[in-house]
């Protein structure tokens, strides 16, 4: 036994193993697509996408279709020039063959297939293939229609000609089911997909991209085609709040080769929403691009104030920060050879964009300002006021920080703090009222969960600055307990719990108090978003007690499903829960709070929906009432027992 277990674990050249073509990336999908989950299930639509975009980029293709098939199959139609179908005499095989069997090959390395382009490097068209359980690429080229087909990443049969097209007719169809026993759910969201559809078409001036699901009982399609390009991006971003004024400024240029197009807007809310996008990629964690553009703005803007007197020599400088308050604006660089930090394309490095970026911005910004005094004045005006509700922020923050070290303890006296000082093992409950709160303190968990209740409707941060926010007490309770900080002081390393749990009624005012936290937190903290940190908790709706025994349901459907198990007769006591402070504590920790029997919601966030999910809470918590009740009416039929 001791010799098998001997050979079993030794290490030698045999161990090594050589995976063939495609087999890497079937056994380690992570690496090229991030994930398996529903998020690297699209991302498989957006790579195919991208190859069709880069057509257009390079002004050879002008409509896109992309189609949910009945059985969860894509379809993507372009009408670029075709995938090259003649043999490359590196490879041996057709051009299309070895876009789709052979990894980082493509027309993206140089060599004058594309000047420009996103996708994976040239791993897209193949790590699609190799992920699906079949795939079937037509060619429309040269007057002739060619077809090929592959199974896991195998080519089926060589390339063949099968019939013919127009002469001016050209271009690309790929239909991909995912494979099953690799994606945890190969079940497509139509949101999904037409979020960054949507957000592609405006990046893409003129091109026009449809999206159609034909699934039973769900059939829809949407078309997307914005001649404006950014600048419509910009408008339809604002569309829920209230612009400053009517002019939506663009500047394009090119320097150091790079392509730059910005579009901004000045609005009356309080939150930048600034996103950068590189040969059409979104890169949330900005990069060179986004610091040139910042740079730009900060410096034109103070050079506009002083020689025109709006600030008086003995006033600090404008920061980037008080500029950019309520500021919408999307950058946009196209350059032949992006570097990005990190495999997942998250960040811009080359330094050419930094220059390039600041250099149209100052000098376009620079004459825009000059021809319109009255919107440079207006700007200035909310700077200004955004910079004095800084500095009584920065004085409130002050302060805070100064009575907590003499009072040696940073926690609100209304937080019942759990005993574990392992932040991994603690949770705490944001409970709605002392009534709720009081139980939940009995319930609990005392050495692992803590409880914050909070009185009434917190502040509504979309419509407050800074020096409002940290003067709100129930906020200043949720930022002390949390640990982190907010803002520019935000550091997650800090956090007190694991997990942070919205407890609300399940009623108009419960849902409305958890969009309140949901805001403030996503505005301020969207970190703990992001990492995984914010649940909602799932109350139950219903206590069935029968014969001494006692059912929980969480919706109607579940009391149905019950009531059909136990009969429906008179011996039914059946409860309608209103609110939290209805259960005792007993009936609460049974249901809301053991962590062995509670059904917890997590909050996400796609970095990659993150315009979406701004607009949103634009929509939701802002000013404007007629995009909220088109909001509302839109989504009505997906909520289920809400009580009004």
């Amino acid at each position: 036994m001791a010799e098998e277990n001997k050979k079993a674990n030794e290490y030698g050249a045999d161990q090594i193993q050589i995976l063939e073509g495609l087999e890497a990336v079937r056994k380690r999908p992570g690496m090229y697509i991030g994930s398996t989950s529903s998020r690297g299930l699209h991302h498989l639509v957006y790579e195919i996408v991208d190859n069709a975009v880069d057509e257009a980029l390079a002004g050879f293709c002008s409509e896109i279709e992309v189609t949910i098939n009945p059985d969860n199959s894509i379809t993507v139609i372009d009408n670029g020039r075709g995938i090259p179908v003649g043999i490359n005499h590196k490879a041996g095989i057709p051009a299309v063959e070895v876009v789709f069997t052979i990894l980082h090959a493509g027309g993206k390395f140089g060599g004058g297939g594309y000047k420009v382009s996103g996708g994976l490097h040239g791993v897209g068209a193949s790590v699609v293939n190799a992920l699906s359980d079949w795939l079937s690429v037509e060619i429309r080229r040269d007057g002739k229609l060619y077809e090929q087909r592959y199974e896991r990443g195998h080519t089926c049969y060589p390339l063949k000609e099968i019939g013919t097209c127009g002469e001016d007719e050209s271009g690309t169809k790929v239909t991909f089911k995912p494979d099953a026993t690799i994606f945890e759910d190969v079940v497509y969201d139509y949101d999904t997909l037409k979020t960054r559809l949507r957000e592609t078409a405006f990046l893409t001036k003129g091109l026009k991209i449809t999206l159609i699901d034909t699934r039973e009982g769900i059939e829809q399609e949407k078309s997307f085609h914005y001649e404006g390009g950014i600048r419509e991006f910009v408008e339809y971003l604002n569309r829920s709040k209230e612009a400053l004024y009517p002019s939506i400024m663009y500047f394009e240029g090119k320097k150091n080769n790079v392509l730059v197009e910005v579009s901004m807007q000045h609005n009356d809310a309080y939150n930048e929403s600034i996103y950068s996008f590189v040969n059409n990629i979104n890169t949330p964690e900005g990069g060179t691009h986004l610091e040139g553009f910042r740079n730009a703005l900060t410096k034109t803007f103070n050079d506009y104030a002083r020689s025109n007197k709006l600030l008086k020599d003995s006033e600090p400088n404008l920061s980037g920060e008080d500029i950019r308050e309520g500021l919408t604006a999307i950058i946009s660089v196209k350059i032949e050879d992006p570097q990005f930090e990190g495999q997942t394309k998250q960040k811009l490095g080359n330094s050419e964009a930094r220059g390039a970026v600041s250099s149209v911005v100052s000098e376009q910004l620079t004459y825009f300002l000059e021809q319109n005094p009255s919107v440079a004045r207006t700007i200035v005006d909310k700077s200004i006021l955004a910079q004095r509700a800084r500095e009584a922020a920065r004085k409130a923050r002050d302060m805070t920080r100064r009575k907590t070290a003499l009072e040696g303890t940073s926690l609100p006296g209304k937080l019942a703090d759990c005993s574990e000082k392992d932040p991994s093992k603690c949770e705490i409950y944001i409970v709605e009222g002392d009534s709720a709160g009081g139980s939940a303190k009995t319930a609990r968990s005392r050495a692992t969960q803590a409880i914050l209740p909070l009185r009434g409707k917190i502040l509504n941060v979309e419509k407050a600055r800074l020096d409002r926010i940290y003067d709100n007490a129930e906020i200043k309770a949720m930022i002390t307990a949390f640990g982190t900080g907010i803002h520019d002081d935000f550091d997650i390393t800090k956090l007190r719990y694991d997990k942070i749990i919205i407890m609300t009624d399940a009623d108009v005012d419960g849902a409305h108090i958890a969009t309140l936290m949901l805001t403030f937190i996503y505005r301020f903290m969207p970190e703990l978003i992001k990492q995984g940190h914010v649940y909602l908790a799932k109350p139950p709706l219903y206590k069935l007690e029968k014969n001494r025994q006692i059912w929980y349901a969480y919706s109607d459907e579940e009391l149905d499903g019950i009531l059909a198990e136990v009969g429906r007769d008179t011996n039914n006591k059946i409860q309608r829960y209103k609110g939290l402070g209805e259960m005792d504590p007993e009936q609460l920790w049974e249901t809301t709070m053991d962590p062995e029997r509670r059904i917890l919601l997590r909050v996400n966030m796609n970095e990659e929906e993150e315009s979406e999910v701004d607009l949103t809470f634009n929509t939701l918590m802002g000013d404007k009432v007629e995009p909220r009740r088109e909001f509302i009416e839109r989504n009505a039929k997906f909520v289920k027992n809400l009580d009004i």
